[in-house]
């Protein structure tokens, strides 16, 4: 059993002036609740400086830690597997959700490397289709408990433990929370989109022509909008945040590339209990604008709750995912305990519906995850022909944006986030995606719309920076 070192450092309801101080360290990451604001969210979990880095770009993944750089073309799921073994096992006792294990993304095209990429979708960002981390070290800040507390895995080094404790020591002294500056980054155009209205009606239509021959039931379509920024994205980040607090939040920067997630939806969460390893992930389908006033907004909530047509594309989705889950879960143990719950946040409110499940004791989270991949609310039903028509029909590739960002731990518990509301930075270009789920009632305008509605709010905040 590897042990784990830990230590209580004073609590913080906001902890952007912890993550702050430790940002400039190689490879920052943080997982964001998007507390105090949020209202969902429990945990924020900070690290920094692993000791090894997964690297894939279409069939090679690049391996690099203290040894050097190696290749390989296994599959990215077994090299993530490989790489958290040497970690454990650990107390899974630990009543900590990360104390050691692997941080980072699956971007969507990393459905690309085990199969026939036929697409002519164009690249937008040179990002790899998989980046993860194998660090060492947490800060876990608990907003439930009110508490924060360092883990160090026997394997961190010493001075790496070192750094983190003088540079956290220094931050909990202050008292100011860290101040946003809103003349550190600017856009210097405003977003466009790459389809116009018409070509993006020209898809609906096709894709209405494909669920009336038969070919699938809901396809979701997104569309790219795009613009060129300067200056500092930490900032950015700081003022989104703000705007739309989001429970599973994540801020990643390195060399000219960045990932600045406002993601409200879970795609599989695991812990470890009695025993087993329980399993949950959280489908959002259905969205309506949040109302200019108290009457307004209680009016669209409950047009959305009573909408046969969210519902019916909710429902889709859960049976999608029912069945992802069931190839790793126990037989039998797959349940629904919430449909069509409404959850709201700043800008819309959603429909989400929690499925349940318990891992079999033969079969890995990272199993859990590949097998599930990706998420089949940013799909379609069924999955793998609702993909088909998306390469057909969008004209760029994903890249991150409706992949998957979260932590896998070394304890066997996992949380991974649906990386919508996501924005990407490559070089001086920023890109988002926005989209929704297409069926056979669509109307193309409302669609076209409801895509924009879901980004509006972030594409503003940073336009008026």
């Amino acid at each position: 059993m590897q042990t784990i070192n830990s230590k209580t450092i004073p609590y913080r309801a906001d902890s952007a002036l912890l993550f702050d101080a430790l940002r400039d360290m190689p490879e920052a990451i943080w997982l964001d609740s998007g507390k105090p604001q949020s209202t969902q969210g429990r945990f924020d979990i900070i690290s920094a400086s692993p000791d090894s880095l997964i690297e894939t770009h279409g069939a090679v993944s690049t391996i690099t830690d203290h040894k050097g750089t190696t290749s390989s073309d296994q599959d990215p799921f077994v090299l993530a597997n490989q790489l958290m073994e040497s970690l454990q096992p650990i107390d899974d006792t630990i009543d900590a959700p990360f104390v050691g294990g692997l941080l980072g993304y699956f971007s969507y095209d990393l459905v690309r490397h085990s199969a026939d990429d036929n697409s002519t979708n164009s690249r937008v960002t040179t990002l790899p289709d998989m980046r993860l981390g194998r660090y060492l070290w947490s800060l876990i800040v608990d907003h439930q408990t009110a508490s924060s507390r360092l883990y160090f895995h026997e394997k961190c080094p010493v001075t790496l433990r070192q750094d983190v404790c003088q540079r956290l020591e220094s931050v909990t002294t202050k008292s100011e929370p860290q101040p946003i500056n809103n003349s550190g980054f600017k856009l210097l155009a405003p977003f466009r989109a790459t389809l116009s209205q018409s070509q993006y009606h020209s898809a609906i239509a096709s894709i209405k022509d494909y669920i009336l021959s038969g070919d699938c039931y809901q396809v979701n379509f997104t569309q790219h909008l795009s613009a060129k920024y300067q200056g500092d994205l930490w900032q950015a980040y700081l003022c989104l945040r703000n705007a739309v607090p989001s429970p599973y939040s994540v801020y990643w920067q390195w060399a000219d590339k960045a990932i600045l997630s406002l993601s409200p939806e879970r795609f599989i969460k695991s812990e470890v209990a009695n025993g087993q390893i329980d399993v949950e992930s959280k489908p959002i389908k259905g969205t309506i604008l949040r109302g200019a006033n108290a009457e307004q907004d209680k009016s669209n909530a409950e047009q959305l709750l009573n909408s046969s047509k969210d519902r019916a594309e909710n429902l889709m989705i859960v049976d999608l995912l029912r069945n992802d889950l069931g190839k790793n879960c126990q037989p039998g143990s797959i349940r629904v305990p919430k449909l069509f719950n409404l959850e709201s946040f700043p800008n819309v409110h959603h429909l989400v519906s929690t499925i349940t499940g318990v891992l079999r004791p033969d079969r890995s989270v990272i199993d859990l995850l590949r097998d599930s991949f990706p998420g089949g609310s940013i799909t379609g039903a069924p999955k793998k022909r609702a993909m088909e028509i998306i390469d057909e029909l969008e004209p760029v590739k994903r890249s991150v944006y409706c992949g998957s960002i979260g932590y896998i731990c070394a304890s066997n518990r996992m949380d991974t986030n649906i990386a919508i509301r996501t924005l990407v930075a490559d070089h001086d270009q920023l890109h988002c995606w926005g989209g929704g789920g297409i069926v056979a009632d669509s109307q193309a305008d409302k669609e076209f719309e409801e895509s924009l509605n879901k980004v509006r709010l972030l594409l503003q905040t940073l336009e008026d920076l």
